[in-house]
């Protein structure tokens, strides 16, 4: 039995999503199970047709511009590319936080198809009982 990581991803700020990203990327590399519960303003940059400004968050506003521009130079990928790419060779699982999903008037089919389902919160929970650690970002 391979080990599990939960992530619940709360925020839609680009660092924020970005550090999913890598975490989800380093634990697949190292043959990890990855569930993700994308809830609150992440749910919000997981639509098919995001239409939100990209920010850091407020820890990195004063350099948010130069961020932006150093990792377009550099091609660094969106924190949403490393997880759709780490599902591609990975175990990993993205879930929909259905509160609010509902409060958005967020349907399934608006998500990118990576998100594999909308769930409660009850069911991500039961899910972590077999995690060997649960990251809140």
């Amino acid at each position: 039995m391979s080990k599990t990581m939960s992530i619940v991803l709360a925020s839609g700020t680009i660092d924020k999503i970005a550090a999913a990203g890598v975490i989800t990327s380093g634990a697949v590399a190292n043959g990890i199970d990855v569930n993700i519960f994308v809830t609150f303003w992440a749910l919000m940059k997981f639509r098919k047709h995001d239409d939100t400004v990209n920010k850091l968050s407020y820890d990195g506003s004063e350099i948010s511009d130069l961020v932006m521009k150093r990792m377009s130079e550099k091609h660094i990928q969106s924190g949403i590319e490393m997880i759709r790419n780490a599902k591609e060779v990975g175990n990993v699982h993205v879930y929909g936080c259905a509160l609010m999903a509902d409060v958005m008037d967020i349907k399934k089919e608006d998500l990118d198809p990576m998100v594999e389902d909308v769930i409660g919160v009850g069911e991500f929970v039961s899910m972590t009982e077999s995690s060997y650690t649960t990251i809140f970002i």
